[in-house]
């Protein structure tokens, strides 16, 4: 298959996606090789379809008219991203994990995310995104959702659970992912599990 055999198929499924989707070179495998997707995605971004984020990571980009300019990819997707190029697991860690799970309003300064991975650190358009690499136990056995709320809680740090804090905890929970959090317990440090399962339970101190 030529060249342009290749650049046609990859250029349709990035124009098939909705602006603002980023792409990683395994993410067109099945079209072509590794060596053969990178010349097209270098053609690609010579005819401006689409931009480079950051190695190895490229956006099909959003115009916005209001401001007159493209949308800048949140950091939370380019995160994803790369640990999808990488094969790690991540989750969001310290004021980054309360901004998901939408208990803090304020952006953080550095978006940070714990992996299994090694440490990593980017920056794109002043923005920092970090990766902490963690034990495997603690991300890995766990659904992403209880990995978050586990995060959210060491960020907040045990003196600062108090009943308030448990109930909004419990709001952000369905019943099947309460059920869900309480069977992964036993990954879990001992006060942090105790935290989970009065929350489970509504959010009641009994």
């Amino acid at each position: 298959m030529t060249r342009e055999n290749y650049l046609r198929p990859i250029r349709e499924r990035i124009l098939s996606s909705e602006t603002g989707t980023l792409f990683i070179t395994s993410d067109f495998l099945d079209i072509a090789d590794t060596d053969s997707i990178n010349k097209s995605l270098s053609r690609l971004m010579e005819e401006n379809v689409i931009r480079r984020i950051l190695r190895g990571v490229y956006e099909y980009p959003e115009y916005s008219d209001f401001l007159k300019e493209y949308v800048a990819p949140s950091p939370s997707k380019i995160a994803k991203a790369l640990a999808r190029n990488y094969g790690w697991t991540i989750v969001p860690n310290g004021d980054t994990a309360l901004n998901q799970l939408g208990l803090s309003t304020q952006v953080p300064a550095e978006w940070t995310y714990v992996s299994d991975g090694p440490y990593k650190e980017y920056s794109y358009d002043k923005t920092i995104i970090r990766f902490k690499h963690t034990a495997n136990r603690d991300i890995s056995r766990l659904s992403h959702k209880t990995a978050l709320i586990i995060q959210a809680i060491r960020a907040i740090g045990k003196e600062n659970m108090d009943q308030k804090m448990i109930n909004k905890f419990s709001r952000l929970l369905s019943e099947e992912e309460k059920t869900n959090i309480l069977a992964e317990g036993q990954y879990m440090t001992a006060w942090v599990y105790e935290l989970i399962k009065r929350i489970c339970k509504g959010g009641s101190s009994s």
